[in-house]
């Protein structure tokens, strides 16, 4: 019997395109469900090797909740590092207060079973960033999300609260770009209260909702270098106009949550404040790696475990760590005057401020790519020279962690552990590429994916707006009312 003309039967490639693409129904979950099985039985690989961050979170809440009692009911040693154990003012060292609420849910259950409920609740909060990807993401936003989770963040995305800060930080954003400005500070200012980092996208956010006002001075694209100053000022002389109400709820939010923490511990309610500028580098982190290399030109360098890492210590580390605060603050400051020239939108400019700010920390713990992951498969699902990068880093990260961690507890010296430092250092430098090629648009990295779910307004546009609505006033002055009521926008859009 011949087979019937025009029938197509789908080979394995169409089958997987059609998962990737897919937005709806149970096939459109597919990545995620095969993600979060794996994912959930990696988060409890900490029976082969020490995995504090659960075991610390769960001390955090078990002090500030029962007190004195945390010694009865877990381990001495599990909770050491707490200096001490007062109910209800006994807050985390390193993370914002509103962390607690985090750490408390999975108290509601046993305590034996608290790394488990606290891996499902990451997990419920990765299945939120993926409905978000897939209802309003572009096409194949949610499959790049879960791929990168499963590469890059094998262990530590069930095992950190790193995704709770990361999906609110997704939110702003998505709700900024849809006009939703009140909805998008109150979201921002909850991932602050949780974990500090979203901190960098207030000025990005306030500057974005200025950009949607009629009144917001905006330089022309073609403005040259010497004339931003002066540009500058003008765009200052205009603040009477801004529109500064959302920007207040936001700091008064944040400042408000903190001092209500700060009645109950004034000491430890701005711990997490100054936690970072006490710390000395992190061996993974980019200013580790650069001692390193300082070592071969025989600058003395050791390694120690302190604040709950492992750091390198070095008699230049100072210096550069100063310089690192430079550099953030002339990368911050370019990213700015891009988003003010209308180069970058909110998205790109929030993606290349978390992009710096990792790159020139003290810290680069792996789940620092939770922070970045949502952002980079919302704007870039289909950019697969960001994505290829982005793959080489997540592969080297998790061959760092946990791989590498499981010798290290053997070796005190990490030195010694073969290739754990030069496979640090190669991490670190593809990260800096990626870093100064997304800041400077090198090979078209920022190029962002198609969003049926938006219609992005340019710069142009916004100038073009501008001058209808000049004109319109223009009118208001010579034309009867009746008259203008009939004029009428020629692109409703913009509106």
């Amino acid at each position: 019997m011949e087979p019937q003309k025009g029938l197509h039967r789908p080979s394995g490639i169409d089958v997987i395109e059609h998962v990737i693409s897919a937005r709806h129904g149970f096939i459109a979950y597919i990545p995620l469900i095969i993600a979060t099985i794996a994912l959930l039985i990696a988060a409890r690989a900490d029976v082969f090797f020490y995995n504090p961050g659960v075991d610390a979170y769960q001390c955090y809440a078990t002090a500030f909740w029962f007190g004195s009692k945390t010694t009865q009911l877990l381990p001495a040693s599990q909770c050491q590092f707490i200096p001490q154990f007062a109910q209800y003012h006994s807050f985390p060292l390193e993370y914002p207060p509103l962390s607690l609420l985090i750490f408390s849910l999975p108290l509601l259950v046993p305590l034996a079973n608290y790394p488990i409920v606290f891996a499902l609740c990451m997990a419920l909060t990765a299945f939120f960033i993926y409905w978000l990807l897939l209802r309003v993401g572009p096409r194949g936003a949610g499959t790049v999300f879960a791929a990168c989770l499963l590469v890059g963040c094998l262990v530590t995305a069930f095992a950190r609260f790193d995704l709770i800060p990361a999906a609110l930080t997704l939110l702003c954003l998505i709700l900024a770009e849809r006009k939703h400005w009140t909805l998008a500070y109150v979201s921002l200012a909850l991932g602050v209260l949780t974990k500090l980092y979203p901190i960098v996208l207030f000025p990005l956010l306030f500057l974005e909702e200025q950009h949607n006002k009629a009144d917001f001075f905006l330089p022309d694209s073609s403005i040259t270098l010497k004339k931003i100053p002066t540009v500058f000022l003008r765009t200052i002389q205009n603040s009477r106009n801004w529109h500064w109400k959302n920007g207040l709820t936001f700091i008064g939010l944040v400042f408000g949550v903190t001092a209500f923490s700060a009645a109950f511990n004034s000491k430890g309610a701005f711990s997490w404040v100054s936690y970072m500028g006490y710390r000395p580098f992190q061996v993974e982190s980019i200013g580790s790696a650069l001692l390193w290399l300082a070592s071969f030109l025989g600058v003395p360098i050791e390694w120690k475990t302190t604040f709950g890492s492992l750091n390198t210590i070095s008699p230049i580390a100072g210096v550069i760590s100063q310089s690192f605060v430079i550099l953030f603050c002339l990368g911050y400051i370019h990213i700015l005057i891009q988003q003010w020239r209308g180069k970058m939108d909110l998205i790109q400019a929030s993606l290349a401020s978390l992009l710096v700010l990792v790159a020139t920390g003290k810290v680069f713990s792996p789940q620092y790519l939770l922070w970045l992951i949502p952002l980079l498969a919302y704007s870039a699902a289909g950019n697969r020279r960001l994505l290829l990068y982005w793959g080489g880093i997540s592969v080297l990260t998790t061959l760092i962690f946990p791989i590498y961690y499981l010798v290290i507890p053997i070796i005190i010296d990490s030195a010694l552990v073969p290739g754990f430092l030069p496979v640090i250092f190669l991490r670190d430098g593809l990260f800096v590429l990626l870093t100064l090629a997304y800041l400077f648009n090198f090979l078209n990295l920022r190029e962002r994916s198609a969003n049926p779910g938006i219609n992005l307004v340019t710069l142009p546009q916004i100038q073009a707006y501008r001058k209808v609505t000049l004109r319109m006033e223009q009118a208001a002055r010579i034309v009867p009312r009746k008259v203008l009521l009939t004029f009428e926008c020629p692109d409703r859009r913009l509106w």
